[in-house]
């Protein structure tokens, strides 16, 4: 009961999340502009592109879990940082020492997304992994109620002909849908 207590919050989470991608309802983002700064910095050619947009960030005081592009042809470089409540696209324009720094305006369905989405342990902040702990944590409950549900059955031999029945039903459904889709 506890677990399942403290756990409410991520379940709820997932829930609530997994409607909004199952029905498509996050739509495009939408970008506000927040700042747009000289910025001097040169990188040596060949410089890795998830170095130049750590040190991008760190000039910015936006350190945190982030992604990379590779740089386009004509070398302006796109930094996305990634953030539950207000992830930012940061361009840089080498040819004229420029950077754009741009916020994704808030929306319910998008923030949502982003709460499904989260990455695990591949970044190396103490949030980040905080909560991939607790989602590994939710995996581990739900596989428990799972279990705990089968043995439950199991040990009520009146339900046991209804039990098969609806075991049964779920997983022809499952593989119906999964060989079908």
């Amino acid at each position: 009961m506890y677990l399942a207590l403290f756990l409410t919050p991520w379940m709820l989470g997932y829930a609530l999340s997994t409607i909004v991608m199952n029905h498509n309802a996050s739509g495009p983002q939408t970008f506000i502009t927040e700042s747009q700064q000289p910025y001097s910095a040169v990188f040596p050619p060949g410089t890795p592109a998830r170095q130049i947009g750590e040190q991008i960030l760190s000039d910015l005081h936006l350190e945190g879990a982030f992604g990379v592009q590779e740089p386009r042809p004509d070398g302006t470089f796109v930094v996305n940082r990634q953030d539950l409540l207000h992830p930012r696209r940061i361009t840089y324009s080498p040819a004229d020492h420029h950077l754009v720094v741009e916020r994704v305006e808030f929306r319910n369905s998008q923030f949502l997304n982003r709460f499904h989405h989260r990455r695990g342990f591949q970044q190396p902040f103490a949030a980040d992994r905080a909560m991939a702990w607790s989602i590994d944590a939710v995996i581990v409950a739900l596989v428990f109620w799972a279990l705990s549900g089968l043995w439950m059955w199991w040990e009520m031999r009146a339900t046991r002909l209804w039990g098969f029945a609806a075991a049964l039903f779920g997983v022809g459904m499952f593989a119906f849908l999964a060989l079908t889709i």
